[in-house]
């Protein structure tokens, strides 16, 4: 070992244990603090945030926390940096220290009324947190909805690549049958329809997605091995080219003028269910079902698990929630067509179900969100944002093959509990 990689090495160690003693500073703020901490920081910019980022010289607030200014104009990075500082960053840790005590006081207080009570004011402080932030500039309105949207999607593979062990090609296809089922509901099948139609209409789009699944589904499972891959990218080009020869779609002309009814109380509630939903469903029997037959199919069948009934059941709800998310997809857009699913979007699904880790539903969200905004972010190098985030993909499949967050169950109760108490305290 030379003299220079000794020095890298010890660098890197100063600067994990500098990191480390920072973080231990938060070690008694719970999930409630830091949440309070983040509102009152959107407040702050909602109050001041364009005549402060004016006074730094740009001419509004950054959109993505000043990555968007960073790339077009590098010469206000330092004005960039300064602004998510004092807006973000610094109020958020200031104000979740301070709180610390009265958050531990109030989380353990509402666990004790009721843990329903407790997750309603957690989700409530963070709609308000994102309805606050998507406010001050309505380009962040379609980047957390495009967002959520793809957390749904994420998930629902999850189930299939992660929970069962397969490796599944379809997710564009059941998202383009979701997407288009749905539309036809709200365009083409009533005159006048009305905004209570929506559930509807997801449902339907769920519904036409899940019957397209037994298409793969049916001769995939009664094979072993890679089937499954080869038929599902199969079914990804056979919809494709099925839809662009519907005329009364539209085509390859795509379909437009969905109603504006994919708002965002709406597709964040219909988020937070699909993750409840789908969090249950690997949580369950059939979920542990799942986990047997990747294991060992063969083990799993000796020991009672009917594994083709737990396969098609787990693939035909991993694609009932995809047809959803493409209902939520179509009216956010308010136009959808054919090119717009195909392998390009395979790409993005599997990057975030990978990225994020397997067999887990905080991977699989943590996945969605960072690819997401990284995407977002990194969109003033056009082309070349199509070499970074790769690169970005091979590095972490050679340091952390599993994924960021792999085989971690998400514990919604271990997530708002209190956290340690303060010294003044014990």
């Amino acid at each position: 070992m030379t003299a220079q990689t000794i020095q890298k090495s010890k660098n890197g160690g100063r600067l994990r244990l500098w990191w480390q003693s920072v973080w231990s500073r938060f070690d008694d703020v719970p999930l409630l603090g830091w949440l309070i901490g983040a509102l009152v920081a959107v407040g702050l910019e909602y109050a001041v945030g364009r005549p402060f980022a004016q006074l730094l010289g740009m001419r509004k607030s950054p959109a993505l926390f000043g990555f968007l200014f960073i790339l077009k104009e590098p010469w206000l990075i330092p004005s960039a940096i300064v602004y998510v500082a004092v807006m973000t960053i610094l109020p958020i840790a200031a104000l979740a220290k301070a709180t610390a005590s009265f958050a531990n006081k109030t989380a353990t207080a509402l666990l004790r009324a009721s843990t329903l009570l407790s997750v309603a004011v957690h989700l409530i402080l963070l709609y308000a947190i994102l309805y606050i932030w998507c406010d001050i500039l309505p380009y962040r309105l379609i980047v957390v909805k495009l967002t959520l949207i793809a957390i749904v999607i994420t998930l629902s593979l999850n189930v299939v690549n992660g929970y069962m062990g397969e490796f599944s090609c379809s997710h564009p296809g059941f998202i383009s049958l979701g997407a288009y089922g749905a539309s036809v509901v709200t365009i083409l099948v009533f005159d006048d329809p009305s905004p209570w139609l929506f559930p509807l209409a997801l449902i339907v789009g769920g519904i036409v997605a899940a019957l397209g699944a037994l298409l793969v589904a049916i001769p995939s499972f009664r094979t072993r091995g890679d089937y499954l891959a080869i038929i599902s990218l199969a079914f990804t080009f056979i919809i494709k080219s099925f839809i662009e020869n519907l005329e009364f779609v539209g085509g390859p002309r795509g379909l437009g003028g969905q109603p504006n009814w994919a708002s965002l109380p709406v597709v964040f509630i219909v988020t937070i269910i699909a993750i409840w939903i789908i969090n249950n469903f690997v949580r369950s029997i059939l979920g542990k079902a799942l986990n047997a037959v990747r294991d060992n199919e063969a083990a799993a069948d000796a020991m009672t698990v009917n594994t083709q009934r737990t396969k098609m059941t787990a693939f035909l709800f991993s694609a009932f929630w995809a047809g959803v998310a493409g209902g939520l997809l179509a009216h956010v857009l308010a136009f959808i067509n054919p090119a717009s699913f195909g392998l390009q979007k395979l790409a993005e699904v599997l990057a975030m179900v990978y990225f994020g880790g397997l067999n887990s539903v905080v991977g699989s969200i943590v996945g969605a969100v960072s690819l997401n905004l990284l995407g977002e972010m990194l969109r003033p190098l056009e082309i070349w944002k199509w070499i970074v985030i790769p690169l970005m993909l091979i590095l972490m499949m050679i340091y952390r093959p599993t994924g960021l967050v792999a085989f971690k169950e998400f514990d919604i109760v271990a997530l708002l509990q209190p956290k340690q108490t303060t010294k003044g305290e014990q």
